[in-house]
């Protein structure tokens, strides 16, 4: 076996509890590099930069700690309860999956619920969930307003706190998971089925739907078959963003294909650690855990009398280099005859693709509008044109390749094509 392969463990034996990816001591500044990489973020007290899923991945590592992670669950509860008080707008409430991310955080700060303030929060989020499942409909011909990602995610914070999720939410989610309609279309997203996987683990480890037991490990079956026959040809389960939130799914679905599946993925997934491919905090949060041999269902079995805390360290600063000047071609098309923008920009190596979009707007005619999301910023408008339902701008490197990264994180290379193109799910 190659030396990275032997960093990786068996993530799920037969008759045995899963055993998720760890680094070998040797290895360990790997782990330290990503604690710090979000302890970076941490320090981001801005109400639009929270994010719940820092705190719960840092939560489920094993650090030592300082008093920064409880500064920052101090943060976000009084961002939520404001948000969520009599007199916030309903339209500035942060949507369903960010408050189910909240509840986790919550759970990871051993947070009581059943309080005057957590009990509202709970129950809006049963309310959103109520809201989605009249969408989806009697027949199973809607869909949710948000995703099934959201809808999953919310069933799983719910689940951790040991709230029990009324079956007919559930049976949504089972049904849309056995036949894939957890995408429009013939749409496959290994994101969505792996918190979809670990959703139903949980209900699954809970014993919150006793009457939904069989159904439940038939579809548990499925995902798990799903997600292993999206392994690409790189060594990933979709793409190296989605292959954390997949460990964790199959660490909790285990079987010998699984086994055999992780030590060839994770081989590949700490290669790009190691080359500094991490740099948004939403995956970074979902691989901590991986790295802790954790998942999210781990919020169950916390310890709260445990005083550890987190590691409260500087982050890492690179050296700098002078950067060169190097050109590219931004190009816009609301479909393959019709393009409504091109052209070359002059940047510097290293340049972020939202600066160039932003400066764009300043000395060009070019317009754009996001909205703020825990992953970054997401593309809501570009040249005025509002995609229908459905549809999204999607950012390719021309002409055809899918930019696995947003745009606060991804740099254009020297000589390419960056195409926004609204496409449809």
């Amino acid at each position: 076996m190659e030396p990275w392969g032997k960093l990786v463990l068996l993530l799920c034996c037969l008759g045995a509890p899963a055993q998720l990816c760890q680094l070998p001591p040797a290895n360990s500044d790997l782990v330290e590099t990503v604690t710090q990489q979000l302890l970076g973020w941490m320090a981001r007290r801005a109400p639009s930069e929270l994010n719940p899923s820092i705190y719960v991945g840092l939560r489920l590592s094993d650090q030592p700690g300082r008093d920064q992670d409880e500064l920052y669950l101090s943060s976000l509860t009084v961002h939520y309860q404001e948000s969520f008080s009599s007199l916030a707008p309903a339209h500035l409430r942060p949507p369903m999956g960010q408050l189910a991310l909240y509840l986790l955080a919550m759970r990871g700060g051993c947070k009581d619920m059943d309080t005057r303030k957590g009990s509202p929060l709970v129950t809006q989020l049963k309310a959103y969930l109520e809201e989605e499942k009249h969408r989806i409909g009697h027949e199973h011909t809607g869909r949710p307003a948000t995703s099934y990602y959201q809808y999953s995610l919310s069933i799983l914070a719910l689940c951790v706190h040991d709230k029990k999720v009324p079956g007919h939410i559930v049976e949504k989610l089972l049904h849309a998971a056995q036949y894939d309609l957890l995408l429009p279309g013939s749409g496959f997203s290994v994101d969505t089925a792996a918190m979809a996987s670990l959703a139903l683990s949980c209900l699954q480890a809970s014993g919150l739907n006793p009457g939904l037991a069989s159904w439940i490990s038939r579809v548990l079956e499925h995902m798990r078959n799903k997600i292993l026959e999206e392994e690409t040809p790189e060594g990933y389960f979709g793409n190296i963003y989605s292959t954390p939130l997949a460990l964790q799914a199959l660490m909790e679905a285990p079987s010998p294909e699984s086994e055999r599946a992780c030590l060839r993925v994770g081989d590949v997934l700490l290669k790009g650690l190691q080359e500094g491919a991490f740099q948004n905090p939403l995956p970074l949060s979902q691989l901590l855990p991986v790295l802790h041999r954790r998942t999210y269902l781990s919020l169950r079995q916390l310890d709260c009398k445990d005083s550890r805390g987190l590691l409260g360290v500087d982050p890492i600063i690179p050296p700098t280099q002078k950067p060169k000047e190097i050109r590219f071609w931004l190009k816009v098309q609301t479909d393959p005859q019709h393009v409504v923008y091109h052209h070359r920009y002059h940047i510097l190596e290293g340049t972020t693709l939202k600066h160039v979009l932003d400066q764009a707007q300043v000395e060009d005619s070019f317009t754009y509008e996001t909205r703020d999301t825990l992953s970054g910023p997401f593309i809501t408008s570009v040249m005025g044109v509002t995609p229908g339902e459905w549809q999204y701008w999607q950012l390719l490197r021309a002409p055809d390749i899918p930019l696995l990264q947003g745009i606060t994180n991804y740099q254009p290379r020297d000589g390419e094509t960056i195409l926004l193109s609204l496409a449809s799910w």
